[in-house]
């Protein structure tokens, strides 16, 4: 599997993200007024706090799977050989 989940590569894509939008922010200081930034930090501000939210709860998710696939290796390989089932009568059917 080398298209594996891989939270902490999200986790670093969405802090670059939010770092782009700083720059950005900080670029375009001199044309936006007093309010407008102040807006655009505050708003940049949740944006964080929910970030690292979302990456305590990714993090927590993949503990999960992770703990559940090494306990039920085989319900596991089931789940999964039925999804690819499935998805290939669909895609049978469409060709």
């Amino acid at each position: 599997m080398t298209d594996a989940f891989n939270a902490s590569r999200l986790a670093e894509e969405l802090r670059a993200l939010v770092s782009d939008a700083e720059a950005l922010l900080r670029a375009s200081s001199g044309a936006a007024s007093a309010a407008e930034q102040a807006h655009a930090e505050a708003t940049i501000a949740q944006l964080r706090t929910r970030l690292a939210g979302l990456e305590g709860q990714v993090r927590a998710r993949a503990r999960d799977v992770d703990s559940y696939v090494r306990d039920n290796p085989w319900q596991a390989v089931a789940v999964a050989g039925g999804i690819a089932l499935l998805v290939g009568i669909i895609m049978g059917r469409r060709g």
